[in-house]
């Protein structure tokens, strides 16, 4: 029997607020707009958090991440994924 793998939330990057690239971009240059979602994420120090999902369109594609700022102009980004 085949199993399948689970999509999950996962850090792909944290940077600083106006200069942090998330799928080829500075994404601070594109207009966020929430899905209305929170998720439960594990930030790279090992707790828990919960931050909310955005979408951005780029190059007329839509993307879907998660961010949530760690602490002053410090954000953390997640990217669902296997």
């Amino acid at each position: 029997m085949k199993m399948w793998k689970e999509k999950t939330w996962q850090h792909e990057v944290t940077g600083v607020d106006g200069n942090t690239t998330l799928f080829g971009v500075n994404i601070f240059d594109y207009e966020w707009e929430s899905t209305g979602k929170r998720v439960k994420v594990r930030d790279p120090n090992g707790g828990e958090r919960k931050i909310d999902v955005y979408a951005v369109t780029i190059d007329g594609q839509r993307h879907e991440f998660a961010a949530g700022e760690f602490s002053m102009c410090v954000w953390g980004f997640y990217l669902e994924k296997y």
